[in-house]
């Protein structure tokens, strides 16, 4: 069943609006077009974070705590909530006692998107960095596009802007079924998998909700889709899709790309083909073959957009990438430090295969931190798998996100898949300082330090940098002595 959309608020009649949960990359992108379109912006949120502050200089008022008082405050005209608070939370039962209209994120962000000319980008991975690069692209070749993506683009400086462009390149989120609100005039689905276990009970189901997705694009709409990837390969092999534009590796796609080379030190190259002929050489900044695809993705939609190949390439050489996408936290001792967002074993393992191809040979310890109850639950299996890859590993307890504790769910579940697999080279954490201090403890020079997760973990990044330089120099001091 498709959804459907209650939202009955006219987004381009200034009004003043409160946003709940403003504080999330999604939430406070959308946040950022309200505001650039006039309207009076305010919010709430839990916890303070790294998005709160781009608000608070954009003239967005913010309140550390949710409560009724805030109608009186800020007299909204409209509530705009995340999926993450309950309906029957005290201040959006309050709004709608005073008929204040109320809506959640998807159902706003779809009317500004189904207005315009929309670029939108879904996948269960990927589509951070693929909708980075197309929005790159398209502000590089002078298109000015009205951007909304779920990290900050480092080249723009901003997870969304108001442009005056006819595009609008949307990151569509699948995770609560809201991305069928989306009628975009270009579609790219990166990938189909199994995740958002709360939402989509089985991998059919996440297939099926994709269906959806691509069945109300708007007439005639193109699909760029990934052939390589089983799930949607499965939408693809199923004949319901008219206009698609498959892209993969080799020749067979409308794009691919061959003699594909993963450069020492980070980044990548390869040729790619459009319709069976080489166009070009490209080198990338950002290393694994994951984002060899992002990038066909990102030339595929740009060249629906009008976009010259050349100009595309020419910009995406100079592309550095969304945060936490195998992000570079910094050096010590000849350690080098990285964090990234993967939360699922299939990102995990692409992220790994990318600093395999960047930094050969190098010792790699990864500090891993769940994400969600129900998906260490469903996936703990694959999760130690993968982590297997590791030359060590450290576990951090469970980030919970807005899910209650599961009994019997937690990081031991995962230790104890890679113990049963003879696996003594880990430790379960209890803290961040814990981790901080035995991979201070264990790192040598030469290896390399990921710390990997959605959560909360970016934090220890830092932590870990800064125990590496005490023990540089502590170490350096010991050596003049001697």
């Amino acid at each position: 069943m498709r959804a459907e959309s209650n939202a009955f608020i006219d987004v381009n009649k200034r009004t003043s609006i409160h946003l709940m949960g403003i504080g999330g990359a999604g939430m406070s992108g959308l946040a950022l077009l309200l505001r650039a379109m006039g309207h009076d912006v305010s919010g709430c949120d839990m916890e303070d974070t790294f998005y709160l502050n781009r608000l608070r200089q954009s003239g967005v008022s913010i309140e550390m705590s949710h409560g009724r008082e805030h109608l009186d405050v800020y007299q909204p005209g409209l509530i705009i909530h995340t999926s993450a608070i309950a309906r029957d939370h005290p201040e959006l039962i309050e709004a709608r006692k005073r008929g204040i209209p109320v809506a959640r994120r998807a159902e706003i962000l779809s009317a500004i998107f189904n207005e315009k000319k929309g670029v939108g980008i879904a996948g269960t991975h990927g589509k951070t960095t693929t909708s980075s690069m197309i929005s790159f692209i398209s502000e590089f070749a002078g298109g000015r596009p009205t951007v909304a993506i779920g990290g900050e683009l480092s080249d723009i400086g901003c997870n969304a802007k108001l442009g005056d462009g006819e595009y609008m390149v949307a990151e569509l989120d699948e995770s609560d079924g809201s991305f069928e609100l989306f009628r975009p005039d270009v579609t790219v689905v990166t990938n189909v998998d199994w995740d958002h276990i709360d939402h989509y009970p089985t991998f059919d189901s996440s297939v099926e909700a994709f269906g959806r997705f691509i069945d109300g694009r708007k007439p005639g709409a193109p699909v760029i889709i990934c052939a390589e990837d089983p799930g949607a390969s499965r939408l693809i092999a199923s004949g319901a899709i008219t206009g698609a534009v498959p892209y993969g590796w080799g020749r067979r796609w409308k794009w691919g790309a061959e003699d594909v080379r993963m450069l020492d030190g980070g980044g990548s190259s390869f040729t790619v083909i459009k319709d069976g002929t080489p166009v070009g050489r490209m080198s990338l900044r950002l290393s694994g073959e994951h984002n060899v695809l992002n990038a066909l993705a990102a030339f595929a939609a740009t060249d629906v957009m009008g976009i010259p190949f050349k100009k595309a390439a020419e910009a995406l050489s100079v592309f550095s990438g969304a945060k936490r996408r195998f992000q570079a936290v910094g050096e010590a001792g000849d350690v080098l430090v990285y964090d990234d967002y993967g939360h699922h074993p299939r990102e995990i393992a692409a992220t790994m295969s990318a600093v395999a191809g960047a930094f050969k040979n190098r010792p790699l310890h990864v500090i891993f931190q769940p994400h969600r109850y129900t998906r260490t639950q469903a996936l703990f299996a694959d999760f130690a798998q993968v982590l297997s890859g590791a030359d060590r590993i450290y576990l951090l307890p469970i980030y919970a996100a807005d899910e209650t504790p599961i009994s019997g769910v937690s990081s031991f579940l995962i230790a104890d898949e890679l113990c049963a697999a003879g696996r003594t080279d880990l430790a379960v954490c209890g803290d961040f300082e814990e981790a901080a201090d035995l991979v201070c403890e264990n790192a040598k020079p030469g290896d390399i330090i990921l710390t990997i997760g959605a959560g909360s973990v970016e934090e220890l990044g830092g932590q870990i940098l800064r125990g590496l330089e005490k023990k540089a120099v502590l170490t350096d001091a010991a050596a003049v002595s001697a």
